[in-house]
């Protein structure tokens, strides 16, 4: 198989895969699909569940497009060196973003792609890897933020001891909302983008870690939804989760590059904008009360931290206990 025909398979076995682990966690709601095509060239499969006993809205996505290259294409690709050579390019990747009823189970956000760039000969002259995974709780476990980094850290270690502090540190970097005192979406996971195949590490190494670290989205993810799904909650939980909902609405609106890029190369807006949450609240100068749980998660995204390797306030506590007592 050519390297597309690879990457085709990857992420639609993929995207079977992540569906049928999150029916199976939900018990009610099902996946409805919806097959399209674009008029530029190519098309694509999108999922969506929605109003089940666990997931209000989401969706698990895959697109395989192509077209001429724009001028106005042309000027987003910033990061290829090769951008007024390219008269061709192509586009593969699966997308999930899952919006969860109850406020203790987290939003959670995985992407992975590959965009390869043709010459008048319709040859490769460039190709390229994106992706990555991120957690976006509206109230903090700690042990969740542990579990879901730990499995992305062991994703990573399977390829490169360093790409996990590394892809860790892009992903605190990239989901910034800059307006809000550099407030990030959520407590992160990793992230990385413009890969390109090495002597070291050749086509074959970038779709095989696109693949592990998208299979390791359900080992990630769902043992955190089975824990905090049947959680008691009120309507002030579900307020604070629709405030921080917002959050998530502006930096994709304001910030991200994949919802950029496609708003500006006539993507396919159902798709588009099927990340944003069903409900949210945007309540003038809204501030959890201090010492809160909310306040807690609020502290978390205005601070990155090492969420493997920090001690935490409870762990410092029964650590100084310990130590009272010799």
């Amino acid at each position: 198989m050519t390297v597309k025909e690879q990457w085709i398979a990857i992420i639609h076995q993929l995207q079977d895969n992540i569906c049928a682990a999150l029916e199976a966690v939900d018990g009610r709601a099902t996946f409805f699909e919806d097959k399209w095509e674009r008029e530029e060239g190519g098309g694509g499969k999108t999922r969506v569940i929605a109003n089940g006993n666990v997931f209000e809205k989401g969706g698990v996505n895959t697109s395989i497009v192509f077209g001429k290259v724009t001028d106005l294409m042309r000027s987003q690709l910033k990061s290829s060196p090769l951008a007024d050579r390219g008269v061709n390019w192509f586009a593969c990747g699966m997308s999930i973003v899952i919006h969860p009823l109850n406020p203790f189970v987290p939003t959670v956000h995985c992407n992975y792609r590959m965009f390869e760039l043709y010459n008048e000969e319709d040859e490769v002259i460039d190709r390229w890897f994106g992706g990555g995974t991120d957690l976006t709780p509206y109230y903090l476990f700690e042990e969740d933020a542990r579990h879901f980094h730990q499995t992305y850290k062991n994703a990573c270690d399977k390829f490169d001891l360093s790409f996990y502090p590394k892809f860790k540190a892009e992903c605190d970097n990239y989901f910034v909302n800059w307006h809000r005192n550099k407030e990030r979406r959520g407590i992160g996971g990793i992230f990385y983008d413009y890969q390109r195949a090495n002597e070291k590490q050749d086509v074959d190494f970038w779709m095989n870690f696109g693949k592990t670290c998208g299979a390791a989205f359900i080992d990630a993810y769902i043992p955190i939804v089975q824990k905090r799904k049947t959680a008691s909650y009120s309507e002030a939980n579900k307020h604070w989760q629709e405030i921080r909902r917002g959050r998530y609405v502006e930096f994709n609106l304001v910030h991200d590059r994949g919802t950029i890029f496609g708003l500006k190369t006539n993507g396919r807006i159902e798709s588009i904008l099927m990340s944003l949450p069903p409900t949210v609240r945007f309540e003038y100068n809204y501030q959890p009360q201090y010492g809160t749980e909310e306040y807690k998660l609020q502290e978390a995204c205005l601070h990155p931290k090492d969420w493997l390797n920090e001690i935490t306030e409870e762990e410092r506590i029964a650590w100084a206990r310990r130590s009272n007592t010799c």
